[in-house]
């Protein structure tokens, strides 16, 4: 479910990212569009993007816990996480970072304002001044583009570390443990012991895809998160780095980093997930209608 999730919002990020990149390449051809081919963007897109990472963020950052407490607790975490337990998680996590989004809203108005070099009257956006609209922004900006990514970032490092070194040892283990029983059960003559290579391998082969899929989903995140949050710090630092300040060309070079990382990873973590998790494919294609026996053919 959690990885279901994840993929969703991949895909909805992916979808704003495209819209605001079509803006943009409109302008640049010089296609007359009926609103500001920047402002709008940012506010019917940009904004909401940003705060779909968070959500995207602290996500990930479940998966690597659950995937931890799998390690921890084998035996327990069917108690503990359950559908019903995850869908809460999901939920609470959807409405602690995307629910202040629209706050932000508050801060801006859709205006329509003539351009006299286009001779035409198109929508445009402009930044409120009510100092109250203002601090709910730069509170919001605060928690939402600082806090939250700086928290979900080092859980993920962590749970992703943690995952790694415990995998290592509980497969050096077993290996150790199925070598002397095979050495024991050749020694004792039992013609069961052809079957513990196959059982090793096995095992090894099944935490091997877990491993790299963890490092895989930590790489990702790593690499298309870290100029969000130096983006969003930036914000927080200084009032004028942001669409309607002084540093406005700066902003928007760093907004366009940010979309092209989240693209990215939003276009690939579905193929790792396909890939290397079986219960997400075997969901994923039972959603599609796949005939579930074509890869057996």
């Amino acid at each position: 479910m959690s990885l279901t999730a994840l993929a969703i919002s991949d895909f909805a990020s992916v979808v704003l990212s495209i819209w605001s990149t079509l803006c943009f390449m409109l302008t640049f051809n010089n296609v007359f569009l009926p609103f500001h081919a920047i402002n709008v963007p940012f506010l019917t897109s940009g904004n909401p993007w940003a705060f779909l990472s968070r959500t995207i963020a602290w996500i990930t950052a479940f998966i690597s816990f659950e995937r931890c407490l799998c390690i921890l607790m084998p035996l327990k975490v069917k108690r503990l996480i359950t559908p019903r337990s995850t869908l809460a998680a999901l939920l609470i996590i959807s409405l602690l970072t995307f629910g202040p989004f629209l706050l932000t809203y508050l801060r801006f108005n859709f205006v329509w304002i003539f351009y006299p070099h286009l001779n035409a009257t198109i929508l445009d956006v402009m930044p409120n001044d009510n100092e109250h609209f203002v601090l709910i922004e730069k509170i919001v900006t605060s928690i939402c583009g600082v806090v939250h990514p700086v928290i979900a970032f080092s859980i993920v490092i962590m749970c992703t570390v943690f995952l790694i070194v415990q995998l290592r040892k509980i497969s050096s283990w077993r290996k150790t443990v199925i070598s002397r029983k095979s050495q024991w059960e050749y020694k004792s003559g039992d013609n069961l012991a052809s079957a513990a290579p196959s059982a090793q391998n096995g095992i090894s082969q099944r935490e091997e895809r877990l491993v790299r899929m963890v490092v895989v989903i930590a790489t990702i995140f790593i690499v298309t998160y870290t100029p969000t949050c130096v983006m969003l710090l930036c914000s927080v630092v200084s009032d004028e780095f942001s669409m309607f300040g002084v540093y406005r060309n700066m902003f928007i070079i760093f907004g366009f980093i940010t979309f092209l990382g989240q693209s990215v990873s939003g276009s690939i973590n579905i193929v790792i997930y396909y890939t290397m998790a079986s219960k997400f494919r075997l969901c994923l294609r039972s959603l599609l209608k796949m005939d579930l026996h074509d890869g057996e053919k």
